[in-house]
C-alpha cells in the first residue's frame, strides 16, 4: 500500500510538474468581467461597480510584462441622506446620487513570480461622467492575481486589485477581474 501512494504521490508530482511548465510565452489579450467595491469616501455615495476590460500584455524581460488596458465601469448610487441648517431649522432629506461610468486607460508592467502567479502595477486616466458632467483624473492601480493556463496559448486570469482615482483629492475601490487570455 505504501508503494502505491508513493508512486501516486511521484506520478501526481510529474504531472502537476508538466501543467506548471506549460508557460504562456509571447503577447496575449484578455477580455474580462470586473467587479468594484467602493472604500473610503467613494462607499458614502456608491454600493458597487461592474463592468468589463481588454487587457493587452506582451513580454519585455523574463517574467515581465508590458501591459495596456481599457475598460468601462458603472458605479451603482446609494440613497444619502442630507441634512443642513436654514435659520433654526435642520432640514434633513433622502437623495439617491446618481450612477457613475467610469473608463479607465492604463499601462503597467506584470511580474511574473513563477509561472502562474504575478504582481504588478498600471497608471493612466480615469475618464468619470455623471449626469452629463465629466472629469479625468489620474489612476493608480496595484494588482495580484493567477493565471490558470489552457490549451492553445490561452488562459483563464483571476486578479484582485485596489484602484484608486486622484484629482482634487483621492477614491478608490478594491477590484476583482476574472479574464479570458488569448494567446496571439
Amino acid at each position: 500500500m505504501k508503494k502505491l501512494f508513493l508512486l501516486t504521490a511521484i506520478a501526481g508530482v510529474f504531472a502537476f510538474g508538466n501543467v506548471s511548465a506549460q508557460k504562456i510565452k509571447g503577447p496575449k489579450l484578455g477580455i474580462g468581467a470586473d467587479f468594484a467595491v467602493p472604500v473610503g469616501v467613494l462607499s458614502d455615495g456608491y454600493k458597487f461597480g461592474f463592468g468589463g476590460s481588454l487587457l493587452f500584455q506582451t513580454p519585455i524581460a523574463p517574467k515581465l510584462n508590458f501591459t495596456a488596458s481599457a475598460g468601462y465601469l458603472n458605479l451603482s448610487g446609494k440613497d444619502v441622506t442630507v441634512s443642513y441648517f436654514t435659520g433654526n431649522q435642520m432640514i434633513t432629506f433622502k437623495q439617491k446620487v446618481s450612477n457613475s461610468n467610469v473608463i479607465p486607460v492604463k499601462v503597467g508592467a506584470r511580474y511574473f513570480i513563477n509561472d502562474n502567479f504575478y504582481a504588478g502595477a498600471e497608471v493612466g486616466a480615469a475618464f468619470l461622467s455623471e449626469d452629463g458632467d465629466s472629469a479625468t483624473a489620474f489612476a493608480y492601480s496595484p494588482n495580484i492575481g493567477y493565471e490558470l493556463p489552457l490549451a492553445n496559448k490561452n488562459s483563464l486570469d483571476f486578479g484582485v486589485r485596489y484602484e484608486g482615482w486622484s484629482k482634487n483629492s483621492s477614491v478608490g475601490f478594491f477590484g476583482l477581474r476574472v479574464a479570458y487570455n488569448f494567446g496571439l
